[in-house]
């Protein structure tokens, strides 16, 4: 299985997880305790989770971009157009690595948000969100060997 296939499965998985993960959101804070530590530790600010609505979009979008990555990467069925699929993953990766690379800036030390979500977003959020983006930019930009559907 060659490298790319490895990293789109990887960064489809990761994405699919985190998207369930939004959904499960929609509905109750788990694992955290409270929606007042949900606030805390996953948002930033606030009072408790974000509206159903919210939570159901970002899990769509990060449904959305675990398929393409892992459509483009060969691990997935593919459907479409290739180049559109490949539009797509190049979308996702310019999205997690603007979100990882624009984060320690965003959320730094003047934010507003509060001191844990900055200290959690600045050694797990931001650097998973780089290392998801580079691996969706891999398969962006080399993708699967596949032909188009």
């Amino acid at each position: 299985m060659g490298a790319v296939k490895v990293a789109g499965g990887v960064v489809a998985a990761v994405l699919g997880a985190t998207g369930a993960l939004h959904a499960v959101w929609a509905v109750t804070p788990w694992p955290l305790g409270s929606a007042e530590e949900f606030a805390d530790v996953v948002v930033g600010q606030g009072e408790g989770v974000p509206p159903v609505g919210a939570c159901l979009a970002v899990a769509g979008a990060l449904g959305a971009g675990a398929y393409l990555v892992g459509a483009e990467a060969g691990v997935l069925p593919q459907v479409g157009p290739r180049r559109l699929r490949r539009a797509g993953v190049r979308v996702v990766a310019g999205v997690l690595l603007a979100r990882g690379v624009a984060g320690p800036v965003v959320f730094g030390r003047v934010s507003e948000r509060s001191e844990r979500f900055r200290r959690l977003n600045a050694r797990y959020y931001s650097p998973l969100c780089v290392a998801l983006g580079a691996g969706a930019a891999a398969v962006g930009l080399r993708g699967s060997s596949a032909t188009d559907c």
